[in-house]
């Protein structure tokens, strides 16, 4: 029984990961843009959550709250922060990475520089007996978030005429401007996309965790860059695979072998590069 219990928590912590990863990989495959400031929006969305959680008293409200501030501050990030360097690797490093310790920065300010408690709300709270098996209704709850996640986005990618614009802007921005679209703006809606994704799962992750600091952006969005690489730059469905995989290992080897706990997420990474270098369904090159 332990080893179903220990698979529903894996494929949690999975979705959670895909959450933060898929917009990384929005903004990587679709624009070339190299955040690595993303993390800090997984932050910002997990206090956010907590703070309109005590404000409002609805779950529902604080996690949309949560993905809206993340939005605005994808739009503002990509506005006078990406927009300047797109095209640009070398200097998208450096302030992203500039961007991920003054945004953890401003979390103490505006919050507390303290770890955070956070709770699950009463409706989801408590779990299902299944004889002896013990089924967490939370962890169920991010599962369902998540698999709703990848859908969605794939539906948006593959069947929406927005979807049609991002990838035909990718393969030729001058073409499709030369037919009347606004890249730009295609592109704004991208991060901002992306941004909201992974304030998202900062608002789920913080009642799952139930504790929330200022310095988890840069933990978790370590973790999404692993989940991205081996998945695939720009795939949505390698990604999910990929998050997956690091969440399974990650709850089996916590549980089984607990020295390797923090060094089997990298350890899946080499043995997919060294086999597959583009990641699981990336393009070649």
């Amino acid at each position: 029984m332990e080893i179903v219990s220990l698979v529903i928590n894996g494929l949690a912590t999975g979705m959670l990961l895909f959450l933060l990863a898929s917009g990384l990989t929005l903004i990587f495959g679709l624009m070339s843009v190299l955040n690595f400031g993303h993390g800090a929006l997984f932050a910002w969305g997990a206090y956010a959550g907590v703070w309109l959680y005590k404000l409002t008293g609805s779950f529902i409200l604080a996690v949309l709250g949560a993905v809206v501030i993340g939005m605005l501050l994808g739009l503002i990030i990509e506005r006078f922060i990406i927009r300047p360097v797109y095209g640009n690797h070398v200097s998208q490093i450096l302030v992203t990475l500039g961007l991920i310790l003054v945004l953890s920065e401003l979390v103490k300010v505006f919050w507390d520089p303290n770890p955070i408690p956070a709770i699950v709300p009463p409706f989801l709270d408590g779990s299902w007996m299944l004889g002896d098996l013990v089924i967490i209704k939370y962890r169920v709850f991010i599962i369902a978030v998540g698999i709703a996640a990848v859908v969605l986005l794939q539906f948006l990618l593959n069947r929406t005429k927005m979807g049609l614009v991002v990838r035909a802007g990718v393969m030729n921005k001058e073409m499709v401007q030369a037919l009347g679209v606004n890249i730009k703006l295609v592109f704004s809606l991208v991060f901002m996309l992306g941004s909201g994704l992974a304030a998202l799962g900062g608002a789920l992750l913080a009642p799952y965790s139930g504790v929330i600091f200022a310095e988890m952006g840069m933990q978790y969005g370590i973790q999404a860059f692993i989940v991205v690489v081996i998945g695939g730059m720009g795939s949505i469905r390698g990604s999910a695979l990929a998050a997956i995989l690091v969440g399974l290992s990650g709850a089996f080897m916590a549980y089984y072998v607990p020295d390797l706990s923090l060094a089997v997420n990298m350890l899946l990474m080499v043995a997919v590069l060294l086999f597959k270098p583009s990641g699981l369904f990336g393009a070649k090159g």
